[in-house]
């Protein structure tokens, strides 16, 4: 997105319109687009200068070109910019943030709620479908509201994927492996970041932004169909070791009214402490991670003085090796401490992996090239350990029935606080008197500063978490006790019921036989 806004919007014809270098020119080249481009943004208007007067004082403006390439010397003035459409504005940022934001946090608690009652996987399946048909309907869009609509199906499709897939994952793999597990599904958080940065520049460059979407849309739609026709629906709960408890004789079928089920999943997120620590918890360490995330290719051109090209050829691969090297073992380490000392000691692992990662995150911020770059990859492989922990540690305090639609508001949350701190970067470095310094400032507390801060947070957890997934287990049993509940989906349930109706009806007419 950050490659590709700009040209969107000049295609699209949307958001704020400023002068810049003419890149099209046939003297824009890596000699000259340095100084074309900041001749072009530095010109100075009058007060209340209209659209139509900055256009033909851009237009007119003559750059200065000075410069020596294959032993010829260059010494001319040429126009070199243009006043067109420039990736920001208020259209832009409704587009990139709330569009998206909201429709992905409202969505995905409707679909958790129908996720604990229906087959999961045929869900996940439909949602990834949308999210890559939307993908697609992007790379088509002529309009703004056509790449509206598109991001608002993207947002629908991606709000269901996370809370299906980690509920799914929950119940194939036991307590003792649940950490590793989720933390290899979350080396897709950090490919794709990755890719942006070592794939979608050079399909723009080469192709057109439009390509962009249209490559990154195939991925999902064949993933889509090798899902639906590979994987099956786990029974719920089935990798819980107090699963198999149940009394004799009061067995039937359990299904918890849609009312109740929400009325269940509010009280156990604000009745239940350590729920509450972890989403706030997390919800602060993810504003961290989104900070970096929007500012790193801004960071790295302004303060570094980086090109794009030296950008993606460290940014292609530390987030991908670090962000899943790290989500893997700090999930495996977890899984360690639950198989010694229960699972509440999987919160030492988020306190102690986010106090280390911090000042390797600040080191990125200070150090010069290529040094700043080294420090990311401790800072990820550290620093992502969070990931699958904290949602590991969700579905050990949980009850099974309610786990798909707890992990949707998790997420929920969590996108809601993390999602909307960035802008306190553009107040902090106002504050501290603007320029590069004051920017450094301004990440430092809102990048490594939410580390710190959210592993103190996580610690709060450990205090209250223990009690709390004691006081799950012995409502699990309870209910299982007085309900005996089966965990399965109520399609498998209507499909199992058919059966077994059709075998007694076979029977019947065998003995009248």
């Amino acid at each position: 997105r950050r490659k590709t806004k700009k040209p969107v919007a000049q295609d699209l014809k949307y958001g704020d319109r400023s002068c810049m270098a003419n890149s099209s020119e046939p003297y824009y080249n890596k000699n000259t687009s340095s100084e074309i481009s900041d001749n072009c943004t530095n010109l100075d208007y009058a007060h209340n200068a209209t659209e139509d007067e900055k256009e033909m004082i851009c237009s007119k403006n003559l750059v200065q070109l000075n410069y020596t390439t294959n032993g010829t010397h260059y010494l001319f003035d040429a126009t070199a910019c243009e006043y067109n459409y420039d990736g920001s504005g208020v259209l832009y940022q409704v587009i990139a943030g709330p569009i998206f934001t909201v429709v992905y946090t409202i969505a995905g608690i409707p679909l958790g709620l129908a996720a604990d009652r229906y087959n999961r996987v045929r869900i996940l399946t439909a949602c990834l479908i949308l999210w890559s048909l939307s993908t697609l309907a992007a790379g088509f869009a002529d309009a703004y509201w056509n790449l509206a609509l598109a991001r608002m199906g993207l947002g629908i499709g991606e709000a269901g994927c996370n809370p299906m897939a980690t509920s799914i994952i929950s119940d194939y793999f036991p307590e003792h492996l649940r950490g590793s597990a989720l933390g290899i599904y979350n080396f897709g958080i950090y490919t794709g970041y990755s890719l942006a940065f070592a794939i979608g520049n050079d399909v723009y460059t080469l192709l057109s932004w439009r390509w962009v979407f249209f490559i990154c849309a195939i991925p999902g739609i064949v993933a889509s169909v090798i899902l639906l026709f590979t994987v099956k629906e786990p029974q719920r709960g089935q990798s819980n070791a107090d699963n198999n408890k149940t009394v004799p004789g009061l067995k039937k079928k359990f299904r918890l009214p849609l009312k109740e089920r929400v009325v269940e999943l509010v009280k156990t997120f604000f009745l239940t402490p350590s729920i509450l620590l972890l989403c706030i918890a997390g919800g602060v360490r993810n504003g961290g991670g989104y900070v970096w995330a929007y500012n790193t290719q801004l960071f790295f051109e302004q303060v570094k003085d980086q090109s794009k090209g030296e950008i993606a050829r460290y940014m292609s691969w530390i987030p991908l090796v670090g962000g899943s090297l790290g989500a893997f073992v700090g999930g495996l380490i977890s899984d360690v401490f639950v198989k010694k000392r229960g699972p509440h000691t999987r919160i030492w692992v988020l306190v102690i992996s986010q106090l280390l990662a911090a000042p390797f995150a600040a080191g990125a911020l200070y150090f010069a090239a290529p040094y700043c770059y080294l420090c990311l990859i401790p800072s990820n492989v550290i620093g992502e350990m969070w990931v699958g922990v904290t949602l590991a540690v969700l579905i050990d305090v949980v009850p099974v029935y309610l786990r798909t639609s707890a992990i949707a508001v998790y997420f929920f949350i969590i996108t809601n606080i993390g999602g909307n701190v960035n802008p306190l970067v553009s107040v902090l470095k106002s504050r501290f008197g603007g320029g590069d310094a004051a920017y450094k400032l301004a990440l430092l507390i809102m990048y490594p500063g939410l580390y710190a801060l959210g592993a103190l947070l996580f610690l709060f957890t450990l205090f209250v978490l223990r009690i709390d997934i004691r006081r799950k287990k012995r409502r699990d049993e309870e209910r299982e006790a007085l309900f005996g509940y089966n965990n399965s989906s109520e399609e498998e349930e209507d499909e199992r019921s058919s059966s077994s109706k059709k075998s007694s009806d076979d029977e019947r007419i065998q003995r009248d036989l």
